[in-house]
């Protein structure tokens, strides 16, 4: 079994652990769930985990964008940062986030463990089993080779599985905005209708294609609508 990170099989149930062990409830007035308030400057409740090296992730002004915008740099290597938060799905379903990536891995195959490597992704945890052993996450990701629309298993794993929102050249250097109905996307994947999440987590990751990357992450925010 492989991690939910989809990197490093070696962590899996270290990574399975740490993202659902004690995750908060998050409390909205307005109906909107700001999970990541990078605009702010703030990772507050968001925790870095390792597997092979350090991705960089720091806060940055975007000209673009108009605001603070968290900037994550690889060099062959794969970390990434999590937060633990219980999301009612039946009360807000759409996750949104923006993003822009400066560079693709050319020739990568995604579907093998040695190109498992993506400069962009954002993804969702579920927690099953005991201390996590049978626990789900779907991938939102910006593929190299994978055209958008795409769904694919990690190949660590069948527990994972992987969407393309965004593929190859098209939209490098400029920022994307997504929102995806969550509850239906994992009704589609898993075949079941899951109303609870337990972590949201984000990773540039190029430790299995020894490549680099550059990329920008936006608010991540769950809506009703």
């Amino acid at each position: 079994m492989a991690s939910v990170f989809g990197s490093c099989a070696a962590v899996v149930s270290a990574v399975l652990i740490v993202f659902t062990a004690g995750a908060a409830r998050a409390q909205s007035s307005n109906g909107d769930i700001l999970v990541g308030p990078f605009s702010q400057g703030s990772l507050s409740g968001w925790r870095s985990r390792s597997f092979k090296g350090e991705t960089k992730y720091e806060f940055v002004k975007d000209s673009e964008l108009g605001s603070t915008a968290l900037a994550a740099t690889t060099d062959g290597a794969a970390s990434g940062l999590y937060r633990k938060i219980k999301i009612d799905l039946t009360k807000t379903p759409f996750l949104n986030w923006s993003w822009k990536v400066t560079n693709i891995f050319p020739k990568i195959d995604e579907t093998v463990k040695s190109g498992d490597d993506f400069p962009a992704r954002i993804y969702v945890v579920i927690e099953r089993g005991l201390l996590g052993a049978r626990s789900l996450a779907l991938n939102y990701v910006w593929a190299s080779q994978h055209r958008v629309g795409s769904e694919w298993p990690s190949p660590y794993t069948d527990q994972v599985l992987l969407i393309a929102t965004d593929s190859g050249p098209q939209g490098l250097g400029s920022w994307v905005r997504h929102k995806r109905n969550l509850r239906e996307d994992l009704r589609k994947s898993f075949g079941e209708d899951i109303t609870e999440i337990d972590a949201v987590a984000i990773m540039t990751d190029a430790d299995d294609y020894k490549g680099r990357a550059r990329t920008y992450y936006g608010d991540i925010w769950f809506s009703s609508n």
